[in-house]
Order: C-alpha cells, then structure tokens, then sequence
C-alpha cells in the first residue's frame, strides 16, 4: 500500500490500526488486548499504544511469517484465560454487538465465527480463466473476523505448528470441533487495497474522538522477542 503497511494507513486522521483497537479498548466485555505487528512496526505500534492511551494492550508483540504463527504468538503471550477473539486489524469497522453476538454464540460450542451468507453467484474457474463449474451458493458463507473461542480450544488447536489454514476456525474444524456461525456486519469490511480505505471511511465517525493526553500511559512489557527457527 504504497510502501506503508495497511494497519498504519492513515484513516481518517489516524492510523486504521487506531480505529480498530478503540473498538475493544472502549468495550468492557474485553478485558486485555494483545496487539501482533510485522517486526518492522513494533516500536511504531508501541509509540501508537502511548499516544492514544491504550489502557488494556499488554503487550505489542512481533507476529510472525503467517497469520497462525502471530495468533499463536499473541496467544502464548496472553496466557490462560476463559475466552479469546481473534481479529484482524485491517477490518477498523468493527462494532460492539459484533464483539457481543460473538461471545453469545460461542457460548453453545466454545467456538464460533462471524459472517454473511453469499448472496452472488460464485463459479470455479481454471488456469486459463474459464469456468468450469457452477457453484451452488446455498450454505456459503464469507467469514469474517473477531473469530471467538475458549482459550483452551484455540490453544490445543494451535499445538502443532505446521499446521496451515487460512483461519483459526479451520484448525479447531480438523480437531473435530463443533463451530458455530453467527451473523457477521456488511461494514465489517477488510482493508486490502488502497481503494478500500474509502470505502471504509464511510462507515467511521465524522469526528473521531481525540486520545485524551490526561490519560496515564500505559506500560507496554518490553517482553524478548522469540527466536526464530
């Protein structure tokens, strides 16, 4: 994104991470939050906890090569707790009864995800971009994100790391567990391109509120970085 990573464009006035993190900052079901960034923008993400007074971020910690190996990093870091929501930062659109179905949900299985069923036709091409199959979009459904689950159900699904998936939901679906759908947000949308920055800044508040400077900082654990294999 014109050599700046996604989660620090600027949206709006502020870095889009900013958008999202305020979202769980400001909800009281969420107790501590633990940011993972690119190695590169670790001090950037810190010096972004300060100034906007993250009071619940322990920790900004270094995410890794793929996106299970920064979840499994940002959940050794945590520690043991009741439940965990895994979002991705790049969807800054997030809003509180998303965070609250989402614990509701999991409460049946210990596990469950936002997202919105496909209402367009979806059809399977080949390597010469030629359809080669009509999809039956009955029962599709495009995943989202804060993806919610029991601490100890992630965890054991994140003990092997050679695992590959493109969600958490996917390792807890190969353990045989149970994950339940519930309906995500059309706002919820995930900045990818540069041209998503607009769209998205029409869903965010005119006038966001400034970080109070009477606010004390908060302690940020400079925690040693782990050793990479």
């Amino acid at each position: 994104m014109d050599g700046v990573d996604k989660i620090f464009a600027p949206l709006k006035g502020r870095p889009l991470l900013a958008w999202t993190v305020a979202t769980f900052e400001n909800n009281p079901l969420v107790d501590e939050i633990v940011v993972a960034v690119h190695r590169q923008a670790i001090q950037q993400g810190r010096a972004l906890a300060q100034t906007d007074g993250w009071k619940k971020v322990s920790q900004v910690c270094r995410g890794g090569q793929r996106r299970q190996d920064s979840v499994r990093e940002a959940l050794w870091r945590l520690g043991k707790c009741d439940w965990v929501l895994v979002h991705d930062g790049a969807r800054p659109c997030i809003d509180a009864g998303l965070i609250e179905r989402g614990l509701d949900a999991a409460r049946e299985t210990g596990a469950a995800i936002p997202a919105m069923p496909v209402v367009e036709t979806v059809k399977r091409g080949d390597e010469r971009a030629l359809v080669t199959e009509t999809l039956d979009r009955q029962g599709l459904w495009l995943v989202q994100t804060p993806q919610v689950f029991r601490y100890d159900i992630l965890w054991d699904a994140y003990k092997d790391p050679a695992d590959e998936a493109t969600d958490d939901a996917a390792l807890v679906e190969r353990r045989g567990m149970p994950v339940k759908l519930f309906r995500g947000s059309a706002k919820n949308l995930k900045v990818t391109l540069p041209e998503d920055l607009e769209r998205v800044a029409a869903y965010l508040p005119v006038n966001p509120e400034p970080p109070s400077p009477a606010h004390p900082e908060p302690h940020i654990p400079a925690h040693p970085e782990p050793v990479e294999g």
